[in-house]
């Protein structure tokens, strides 16, 4: 099958890791939803070979990267390289935290998107300009 919906919801329940990537069939990158209970602590980590890009899909995340600490409410994201320490941790002592983590190694693979219809070509170019 070339495509798979789900949910965080749907892919686990409680706290901690919710994975993404087997039941939707993922092979190119690697993908998580991670659940926090409020103030959760988390764990400075690093990778030997994967980068990862963190999500902020509800909640408020405190990220931690080489001395700095920010904190991001929805919508926020950080990327940090794979031998780079981090720690990410639920900043609300009241709110859940949940989290879309992707994987990935080897860099950037170039757009390579096509129109499957040729009257959208215009529509698309147009949209991304601003």
């Amino acid at each position: 099958m070339g495509y798979a919906f789900g949910s965080i919801d749907e892919l686990g329940e409680g706290y901690g890791f919710r994975k993404v990537r087997g039941p939707l069939g993922i092979t190119a990158f690697g993908v998580n939803a991670i659940v926090f209970p409020p103030g959760y602590e988390g764990f400075l980590h690093y990778h030997d070979t994967q980068d990862e890009l963190y999500f902020v899909h509800s909640g408020k995340a405190r990220v931690e990267v080489e001395g700095e600490t920010r904190e991001l409410g929805p919508g926020g994201i950080v990327h940090v390289e794979s031998t780079t320490s981090r720690k990410v941790s639920n900043a609300s002592e009241t709110d859940d935290l949940v989290l879309l983590v992707l994987g990935g190694k080897d860099g950037y693979v170039e757009r390579d998107g096509h129109m499957v219809d040729p009257a959208d070509v215009e529509r698309r170019a147009a949209f991304g300009r601003s």
